[in-house]
């Protein structure tokens, strides 16, 4: 019998509502969960995709023999040759388990939020939407289509739209009135006259960490949109490091405890250097190739938390199938013991 339950879209930080179609125990796709106030109705396709990871996850790994020895490795070690990694895949729930299970054992926390920073005062989807000008960092029209969905909205409404992108083949720059691919710092000096108080930046990346600063310098209104759906949240109780310090804290590490994330793709670093690596996932990925111990973690579909959303809103879901594998908080509970 086909059931249908509501979630939220893991796919990035905007915050969608998303449907999930059950036949029985088995999860046969998706649709838009047309009252969810985020999307109304639309879905992406990395949000379609999504329950892709659900398809891929881990089988016939023993949980208990994973968690034994993910035990004996942590117990050996020495805290301070230990860093834990946590991600903006990870619930709220989730990081501050994972904030405390570090810090309990003396050991090294890394967190990268893709050299991106938490900024207390940002625009509204709807303040994107009803702007004068818009100001777009990215190509968001293709990797976070929700949000350029308000900047079309914007558009629409007389907005005049400037747009920097990495390369010519930029879909924002389809409706864009300037474009540019110069740095982030020129582009906003380029337009510094234009930005007023009717004006939103939204971005995905900076060039580099002064970037930061004149954002948050401009008079107006910014909006940061994170590649992962719980960013935003995890900013709020941890401190993110740049690419560069995490470089420095892996070539420091000889255990690398790995919660939900895949450094290995992430970063352009030789993990071989690292002496062991016990990574927790919920399905198959680049990390879980090289680590030394994997263990199965319940997917965002299969448990119950909160994400916060690029605009700062707490949002939370339920799970919709059960499953046998622990969530990270109870993982962390037999590490513990």
């Amino acid at each position: 019998m086909f059931e249908i339950k509501h979630t939220l879209c893991p796919s990035c930080s905007v915050g969608c509502g998303i449907n999930v179609i059950l036949d029985g125990e088995e999860i046969v796709g998706t649709f838009p969960y047309k009252r969810h106030p985020v999307n109304a109705g639309k879905n992406c396709l990395n949000g379609r995709n999504s329950i892709d990871c659900f398809k891929d996850k881990l089988e016939n790994v023993d949980l208990n023999k994973a968690i034994a020895d993910a035990s004996n490795e942590i117990k050996s070690a020495n805290a301070s040759d230990v860093t834990v990694i946590c991600s903006g895949n990870d619930t709220v729930e989730e990081i501050e388990a994972i904030k405390d299970f570090a810090e309990s054992n003396g050991f090294n926390i890394g967190f990268y939020a893709n050299d991106l920073k938490n900024f207390d005062d940002v625009a509204s989807y709807e303040e994107v939407a009803h702007a004068s000008k818009v100001f777009v960092i990215g190509d968001l029209l293709y990797e976070n289509p929700l949000i350029g969905r308000r900047i079309v909205h914007a558009k629409q409404n007389d907005a005049k739209i400037f747009a920097l992108g990495k390369n010519e083949n930029s879909v924002t720059f389809n409706i864009a009135d300037e474009v540019s691919n110069s740095s982030v710092q020129e582009f906003l000096d380029k337009f510094n006259g234009e930005i007023d108080e009717s004006s939103v930046v939204v971005f995905n990346y900076v060039d580099e960490a002064e970037d930061l600063d004149k954002l948050e310098s401009l008079n107006c209104k910014i909006l940061p949109v994170f590649s992962k759906p719980n960013t935003k949240g995890a900013l709020n109780i941890i401190d993110s490091k740049s690419s560069d310090e995490m470089a420095e804290l892996f070539d420091n590490t000889k255990l690398l405890i790995v919660f939900n994330d895949d450094v290995v793709d992430e970063f352009d670093y030789d993990f071989t250097k690292v002496s062991k690596i016990i990574s927790l996932s919920c399905c198959e990925n680049d990390t879980t190739k090289i680590a030394d111990i994997v263990i199965p973690i319940k997917s965002w579909l299969e448990q119950d938390g909160s994400f916060v959303n690029a605009m700062g809103e707490t949002q939370n879901f339920n799970s919709v199938i059960e499953s046998d594998n622990l969530g990270i908080t109870e993982v962390i509970g037999e590490l513990n013991k």
